[in-house]
């Protein structure tokens, strides 16, 4: 349990620190050179947190083998692996779109758990519920910035 305590807390810090990037970019003028930069962190420090957030999963997997169904759980954190990394080279704009889409649907993924599409026995029963709630709260950081344009 004091692993999970830990998670939380480290997930509630990183998405502070998304907020403070998401908010750094409504400030900044669209005009600005700036805002180009402050984007494109925005959606480097998403792409990163989506990748560590995903993995939460494969380590739930790693943990229970024996649990039927855990290789697909794998197979999609790998899927989105491999889009935080590409969004990382897109022009920010396109990036925090695709952001904000990925991490709504990882958000579906954590329903598709609590409502056993996925396998249920792998996390416990509270998380993928606040999983997808900061889920739904990360993508709508990421969609922030486009708002403003």
């Amino acid at each position: 349990m004091e692993a999970l305590q830990a998670l939380a807390f480290g997930s509630v810090a990183l998405a502070a620190a998304l907020a403070w990037l998401a908010i750094d970019a409504v400030r900044t003028d669209v005009a600005a050179p700036d805002r180009l930069v402050t984007e494109l962190r925005l959606a480097q420090f998403s792409a990163l947190l989506l990748a560590l957030t995903a993995g939460i999963y494969v380590g739930f997997a790693v943990a229970n083998p024996q649990v039927d169904g855990t290789g697909f759980d794998i197979a999609l954190a790998i899927g989105f692996f491999v889009a935080a990394g590409l969004v990382t080279t897109w022009h920010p704009v396109s990036a925090l779109t695709a952001l904000a889409l990925l991490w709504s649907a990882h958000g579906l993924v954590d329903l598709a758990h609590a409502i056993d599409l996925l396998p249920a026995a792998v996390v416990p029963a509270w998380y993928p519920t606040a999983c997808a709630i900061y889920d739904v709260g990360i993508a709508g950081l990421c969609y922030l910035p486009l708002l403003k344009r």
